[in-house]
């Protein structure tokens, strides 16, 4: 059997994960315009500042910008329009009960192009972190960066 390829990555979401606590994951693929495509294979995708949210039982992509394509001309596409996430009619069921029962959100993480040479979008199902709760994740991962930092020194050291 071949071997799976490593996905390219377009875009990632880095403070999703500082900002909140993420539940659960799902990949989920995008309907996009030729334009939109041709820029997102040149890394022109950024995905800060952008969330989900389903209304008429679909998912759409709100406030993710892809930089108008340089050749696209007039052909090219709005950069923050509303983009559809593709997925099951089940999975945005159940999804639209977990956000509408326990407060929880729907964020984009990182965006992709798959073995396939497709766009999938992981969104993560999150929860709001307080802050206390980054405080904790900063000195945790503080912690983490000197314990390694003083096993490191203790190897050259011998």
């Amino acid at each position: 059997m071949a071997e799976k390829q490593e996905r390219k990555r377009i875009a990632e979401n880095r403070r999703a994960r500082h900002e909140y606590f993420i539940e659960e994951t799902f990949e989920t693929g995008i309907a996009l315009t030729g334009t939109e495509v041709k820029s997102l294979r040149l890394g022109k995708g950024n995905l800060q500042d952008s969330f989900a949210q389903i209304s008429n039982n679909e998912v759409l992509l709100q406030n993710c910008h892809i930089s108008p394509y340089d050749f696209g001309n007039r052909f090219n596409h709005e950069p923050l329009r509303t983009r559809k996430l593709l997925m099951h009619k089940a999975e945005i069921r159940r999804l639209f009960a977990k956000t509408r029962e326990k407060g929880l959100t729907l964020i984009p993480l990182q965006m992709y192009f798959n073995d396939k040479g497709r766009v999938k979008v992981e969104i993560g199902l999150a929860k709001g972190k307080k802050l206390y709760d980054k405080r904790e994740d900063m000195a945790e991962r503080d912690a983490k960066r000197d314990v390694d930092r003083a096993i490191r020194d203790r190897q050259r050291n011998e």
